[in-house]
């Protein structure tokens, strides 16, 4: 059913009250400050709405979108977010989430673009080839279209994984968790892909443990001095 601009007013009119209903302190205490706990990196589609599928509220969920979840290492939006996100408010979980019939990876798998989006789309399309055998074998179009989303979806949190703001602020203080969603709009439920984030920062750890020590002694020189 299609919503009149004008019906967005009378809707927020409505929500207004019903929130001051239920407590009346409720807007003078939210614009007090923010602490939520989770970081959600999803997808832009209109259908895949992180408060609305995980039940968490205003306040709870720090939210970045963009087309098909990507995590750029070059792109200065999603790199700010994440810095901000577990340095300024503690974020102690981040989430990456896709979700199966998403229009970006359906183009990418097509090698068509949207528009002045095709650069971005690139991303995918370089997954999908790194991944070219394992899809290949997949003969089912409808199956291999997720699997690609999925695939999509692990590559993101490496890239997470591998920023350096988020491996010092790990190996201070074991935290952010990184994990890996699937959003199924048929369904309505969210697919835990199950990345193991632990073993991730060990063995990164382990291959060179001196980067960490000298890392860790900034970030807790910086804690110390400030």
């Amino acid at each position: 059913m299609s919503l009149r601009y004008q019906e967005i007013f009378e809707y927020n009119k409505k929500w207004i009250a019903e929130k001051l209903a239920g407590d009346p302190e409720f807007f003078s205490k939210m614009s007090l400050d923010q602490k939520p706990e989770f970081l959600f990196i999803g997808c832009s589609d209109s259908r895949a709405d992180p408060e609305e599928i995980t039940g968490l509220d205003l306040g709870q969920v720090f939210v970045h979108r963009n087309i098909s979840n990507i995590v750029n290492p070059i792109d200065l939006n999603v790199k700010s977010v994440i810095e901000y996100g577990i340095e300024n408010l503690n974020i102690k979980h981040i989430i990456v989430c896709g979700h199966y019939g998403c229009g970006g990876i359906g183009a990418a798998m097509k090698q068509e673009g949207i528009g002045k989006n095709s650069p971005w789309l690139q991303i995918i399309k370089d997954i999908y080839r790194i991944h070219q055998p394992e899809l290949a074998a997949i003969e089912d179009e409808g199956m291999r279209y997720d699997r690609l989303v999925e695939l999509n979806v692990l590559e993101q949190c490496e890239n997470v994984l591998e920023m350096d703001c988020v491996k010092n602020k790990y190996y201070f203080s074991k935290y952010p968790a990184v994990y890996g969603w699937v959003y199924d709009m048929k369904t309505g439920k969210i697919i835990d892909l199950n990345v193991d984030y632990k073993s991730f920062f060990k063995k990164i750890q382990g291959e060179s443990p001196s980067t960490f020590r000298r890392a860790l002694r900034r970030v807790k020189n910086i804690f110390k001095n400030g």
